[in-house]
């Protein structure tokens, strides 16, 4: 009788460990982001991930009472990790394409920004064929890079794909490249306002193309998630309604990011 007891008491303590540890997983929000994107998403000095995206995760996580745990993901590969199940969702500033909604689902849209052509102050620019013979470095599998595959490659510019938006700065610093197409908060963000980036501006129109951009910035999930979209989607209503969504948004920006 004393062993029956032993040996079940063992088994009770592991099938609660195992309740509690289920428990603490359904809890938990696995939230894919590329932290080479300032102001949206990137590392404080410690290693930290924060930005725009990473505090609007939280406020979102907040809401739907689950614990956001923040994966790092190359951005090449973010929608094929997120059909591999690596993480939940992705809230790392991607754009809502036609092409994309082909193979995830989104959430409604939580920001929409322009992009625009970076390149040394003074280059003449009155199209793409400006820029003929230049080299100009885009974000590899970004609306970017769509961008200038269908406009500026025909035009005869060459163009070198990165693994990170940070990458292309190192490179446009050393003299590797001329410019790049990039998102116009994360390119001031992350390079303008730099003292690395004070002989750079804008060169061109605001992008919008919605051929190239979709329809703004929205989180990824996969297929047929219907209770988590909804819950997200109420969310986003929600610090929208409540201040919350301004809050964050004052912390990096001057303006109000959702865009019109």
């Amino acid at each position: 009788m004393a062993k029956k007891t032993w040996a079940s008491a063992p088994f009770a303590i592991l099938a609660a460990c195992g309740m509690a540890t289920a428990s603490s997983q359904a809890a938990d929000l696995k939230v894919a982001i590329d932290p080479t994107y300032e102001p949206f998403t990137y590392k404080t000095a410690d290693g930290k991930p924060t930005g725009f995206d990473v505090d609007i995760a939280n406020a979102i996580c907040t809401e739907i009472k689950r614990k956001c745990v923040f994966v790092e993901q190359v951005w090449d590969s973010m929608i094929a990790g997120l059909q591999a199940r690596k993480y939940d969702v992705v809230i790392s500033s991607l754009s809502m394409t036609e092409e994309r909604k082909r193979v995830i689902d989104f959430s409604d849209r939580y920001y929409k920004t322009p992009s625009a052509i970076v390149v040394k102050k003074g280059t003449p620019y009155t199209g793409p064929a400006s820029l003929k013979g230049k080299h100009i470095g885009v974000l590899k599998g970004s609306t970017q890079e769509k961008w200038a595959m269908g406009e500026l490659k025909p035009a005869g510019v060459t163009l070198v794909p990165y693994e990170a938006q940070d990458q292309v700065y190192l490179d446009i610093k050393s003299g590797r490249l001329d410019g790049t197409v990039a998102d116009k908060v994360e390119v001031h963000g992350g390079f303008l306002r730099k003292p690395e980036g004070k002989d750079y501006g804008y060169a061109g129109p605001d992008q919008y193309e919605t051929k190239y951009y979709g329809d703004g910035i929205g989180i990824g999930m996969r297929k047929g998630q219907k209770e988590l979209k909804d819950q997200i989607n109420a969310a986003i209503k929600t610090i929208r309604s409540n201040g919350t969504y301004n809050d964050i948004a004052k912390k990096y920006f001057d303006f109000d990011p959702y865009g019109n």
